[in-house]
């Protein structure tokens, strides 16, 4: 039976992400893959100032959360994740929803769900 595999990118601001990894867990997340990156949305930054001198940053640093999920519903995963990252404010970010072909696990060959688990 073919199980539909989804991936999903989570990036957020890095304060947050204590409590959102625990929030995963709780769902029943098991595995992720975690960087730090540095982007920007509608908020194009911010003006911070060096030595008195105005200096636009355009990056900001933020976290990306990449999940893969089989057995998890996505919309489980949307739904907390949108609960605990939600402040109203700009800069709270965004959440990436993807199809997955295919999984392979390398050392032992297998594919698909087998892969996740």
């Amino acid at each position: 039976m073919l199980h539909k595999i989804s991936k999903i990118d989570i990036i957020t601001r890095p304060s947050k992400f204590e409590e959102l990894k625990k929030a995963l867990n709780d769902i029943g997340i098991t595995g992720m893959t975690v960087s730090q990156v540095l982007g920007c949305g509608m908020q194009k930054g911010v003006t911070e100032y060096y030595r008195g001198v105005p200096m636009e940053v355009n990056l900001l640093p933020k976290v990306k959360v990449e999940i893969v999920v089989c057995e998890v519903p996505v919309e489980l995963v949307v739904e907390t994740a949108k609960k605990v990252l939600n402040t109203g404010n700009v800069g709270d970010g965004k959440i990436f929803i993807y199809d997955v072909a295919n999984v392979v696990r390398i050392r032992t060959g297998q594919e698909g769900k087998e892969a996740l688990v």
